[in-house]
């Protein structure tokens, strides 16, 4: 019997960007074609994004323009679910202040909410992203608005942001900023939290979604908590070292090389009955003492890395304890 792929039974497929789509100004090889294929075999194809300081026109005009069939519709960012809390948190056509830019704002408005930036315009609550034009004064307006004891929504809590001189500080610590005036903690849209997730799930009508990723304290860790399948892919941020010593919380379904991965059929991991040794495919790792072993490489590192996290995550044991093989990593 042939095994399933990583999309049989999906219904909707959901696609983080950097790192899974593009990489700096260029698609990474075997993206476009995946999803436009995944589209073209009937699965819904939509794009979660943690970016606040675009629209979703925008970043649908960017896919766009590596050849991907995408609609405003397809894509769902960190304000539209920062901005579904809100609307739980406030009453309706409320001044929010808002922190962060056009991203941002445009959601805020559709709403209808009124935008302000000051807290001496009495706001009812204050939403904050990322944008690069973001300064200390906005990060005072909205400490003084929340010293007032008024609801307090983040975008997203990432530490660093991709940009085109390389990695910068992200809305994270921007909110951390805040948080250390003010000496509470906001609310989140975007991922790891799971609202963003549940923005999406209700957009498509979602019954068997599946998500890609490329950071697992994102993307892994968000999926997780909503409970639904998940892909990570080595065209990113993390690799297989920091797949072999993820914790439970961060680890995913599948794992693959590239996108091609999505239709190829996915091995499955064979445990002995001592736990002792995986094999996947023609690899197979074993625990020995404290070392965890290559003994057959087979045709594939990726199926050696299936087999070794396969292994060391099914024993329960902490990776600081264990001594991998550079070849199961390398």
């Amino acid at each position: 019997m042939t095994a399933p792929t990583p999309l049989d039974g999906v219904d909707v497929v959901l696609a983080d960007l950097d790192g899974v789509v593009y990489k700096g100004k260029g698609a990474i090889d075997h993206a476009v074609d995946a999803l436009n294929r995944a589209a073209g075999e009937g699965h819904a194809v939509a794009y979660i994004t943690n970016n606040a300081s675009r629209t979703d026109v925008q970043v649908a005009d960017h896919l766009s323009s590596f050849g991907l069939s995408v609609s405003p519709h397809d894509v769902v960012t960190s304000p539209q679910a920062a901005v579904r809390l809100l609307v739980d948190l406030v009453a309706p056509n409320s001044k929010i202040l808002v922190v962060g830019g056009e991203g941002l704002t445009s959601e805020v408005e559709k709403a209808g909410f009124t935008v302000v930036r000051e807290a001496s315009d009495q706001p009812a609550a204050v939403i904050q992203g990322f944008s690069p034009d973001v300064g200390w004064k906005h990060l005072a307006e909205a400490s003084f608005a929340l010293h007032t004891g008024i609801p307090w929504v983040a975008t997203n809590t990432d530490w660093t942001i991709p940009v085109e001189g390389g990695i910068a500080p992200g809305n994270g610590t921007l909110v951390s900023a805040v948080h250390t005036a003010v000496g509470t903690l906001p609310v989140v849209g975007g991922k790891p939290e799971r609202a963003i997730f549940d923005a999406a799930v209700a957009r498509f009508g979602a019954k068997q979604p599946i998500f890609i990723g490329d950071r697992l304290d994102t993307d892994i860790v968000g999926a997780n908590k909503a409970g639904m399948r998940s892909i990570h892919v080595l065209t990113g941020i993390d690799g297989p070292k920091q797949l072999i010593a993820a914790d439970k919380d961060s680890r995913p379904t599948f794992i693959l090389d590239d996108l091609r991965g999505l239709f190829e059929p996915y091995p499955a991991l064979e445990l002995s009955k001592d736990g002792a040794t995986a094999t996947v495919g023609a690899a197979v790792v074993r625990i020995r003492g404290n070392d965890v072993e290559l003994v057959k490489p087979g045709e594939s590192s990726v199926n050696r890395l299936r087999a070794a996290c396969g292994l060391i995550w099914a024993s329960g044991r902490p990776i600081y304890g264990l001594t991998v093989a550079p070849q199961l990593y390398s």
